[in-house]
């Protein structure tokens, strides 16, 4: 489904901008397919009880994003990004299974919870140092390779937040509502308030 998506809004932007569908459809859906279809191998194969939606999310995100580049493509027509962004897709989906593949119990990431959010942190302030670019310093150049350190800082603080909540899970199971004068875990307080009139 979230192949057929990408694919019907790439297909929607031909038609809209052009009354034709793109030549390209055909191609930028099997591309897409392939890389999601062996994502999903990996994740059967190495992580059958990881949960069902992360990856399709996942699919879809990145299929709409290409879409909107090849939108863009269509004012620029010297200048086409959303082929490169295919590839950065097969570079991303590659590290992914590898990942995916090598990294046996990954319960192993918590204690690097706090190590993950100080590298975060640091990649965030890192464009500050370089020069702007469009008026945004969130890029990295250097030597004609771009590069933006925000989007490795993602998938740290994604490892530090579930580190985080997994091991204070019960703590914030039960901080509930501040009711009746009270701390009571999620319920409790309206059964107790029930009883009592409070």
């Amino acid at each position: 489904m979230a192949v057929l998506l990408s694919v019907y809004g790439y297909c929607a932007v031909g038609l809209a901008k052009n009354g034709t569908v793109p030549p390209g459809a055909a191609g930028y859906g099997a591309g897409l397919g392939v890389l999601a279809l062996v994502a999903h191998i990996a994740v059967r194969l190495r992580a059958p009880y990881a949960d069902p939606l992360l990856l399709p999310i996942g699919v879809l995100l990145n299929g709409l994003g290409l879409v909107l580049i090849y939108r863009l493509d269509l004012e620029t027509p010297g200048d086409r990004a959303a082929p490169t962004q295919l590839v950065w897709s097969t570079l991303g989906v590659t590290l992914f299974i590898v990942v995916v593949l090598a990294l046996r119990d990954h319960r192993v990431l918590q204690r690097y919870a706090y190590v993950c959010v100080a590298a975060a942190l640091a990649l965030l302030t890192l464009p500050v140092f370089f020069p702007a670019v469009n008026g945004a310093r969130i890029w990295i150049r250097i030597a004609g390779f771009s590069i933006q350190p925000g989007e490795f800082a993602k998938v740290l603080l994604a490892v530090f937040f579930a580190a985080y909540l997994a091991a204070n899970r019960n703590a914030l199971a039960y901080a509930g509502r501040r009711v009746c004068a009270s701390n009571s875990p999620p319920g409790a307080c309206w059964a107790r308030s029930s009883r009592s009139g409070c």
